[in-house]
């Protein structure tokens, strides 16, 4: 009995990880296309792995099936994962909104954070940042929608923000991130992502990173020149409750 419990958990394993391995390559694919559609390279655009909620197993096994970067929402969630898998040099990005209390962890345990939408918690971030440590990588969360239930700053606050997060030593501002309000049509899609765009080409910094695109909406976003996509059920399958 034993043994056939063992065989029909490999079996299971297997089975799961085959459909994962099918879904990489169908992101994969799309996002190939999608690039190739609107006159960029492929390699331009970056595969972020929206992990939430998904548990330790199906970050290793997408990892074993070549996916690198993983992005986590909630701070003890995301502790435990990497925890469980501190064998796999796994890129860690926190894209979940930042309270004060947990910037020392989180400016820690990441290598990037794509949510900073004051100066007060790249400052905290920037002084906690261990000396050992490599620059963390960060991004300005943008709400380019206006709307009053998004976090992120105005367009107006970008001219006076960049240049005081840029100055901060332990951290590398890389350049922008929008979730802009949800809707089907694609020109409006496309319209508040080019604002995204247009923001980070008049910063006078050689921004090289925009985070912007979802399940929804990331045809729209690599049109208009994302280089960072987050895709989660897509990738992992129907998304699992929060404990």
């Amino acid at each position: 009995m034993s043994r056939t419990r063992t065989a029909l958990r490999s079996a299971l394993a297997r089975s799961r990880m085959s459909r994962l391995a099918e879904r990489l390559d169908a992101v994969r694919a799309a996002l190939c296309d999608a690039a190739i559609a609107c006159a960029r390279p492929p390699e331009a655009v970056r595969l972020l792995a929206v992990s939430k909620t998904q548990p330790a197993s199906a970050l290793a096994e997408a990892w074993a099936c070549g996916q690198r970067m993983f992005g986590e929402n909630y701070l003890q969630e995301a502790l435990a994962k990497q925890s469980a898998l501190a064998d796999l040099p796994i890129e860690w990005h926190f894209i979940g909104a930042i309270q004060s209390n947990k910037t020392a962890a989180i400016a820690r345990a990441f290598d990037w954070v794509h949510t900073i939408d004051r100066l007060r918690i790249a400052e905290r971030l920037d002084a906690q940042r261990g000396d050992e440590l490599p620059p963390l990588n960060v991004l300005i969360e943008v709400n380019v929608s206006g709307e009053s239930t998004k976090h992120g700053v105005t367009p107006a606050a970008l001219p006076t923000l960049i240049p005081a997060i840029a100055a901060l030593p332990r951290l590398r501002l890389r350049g922008l991130m929008t979730l802009p309000a949800p809707t089907s049509n694609v020109a409006e899609q496309r319209a508040a992502f080019r604002v995204l765009a247009d923001l980070a080409r008049a910063s006078t910094l050689p921004f090289d990173t925009l985070s912007m695109g979802t399940s929804d909406d990331y045809r729209a976003a690599i049109a208009e020149g994302a280089t960072l996509v987050r895709l989660g059920t897509a990738v992992f399958g129907p998304r699992r409750e929060a404990a």
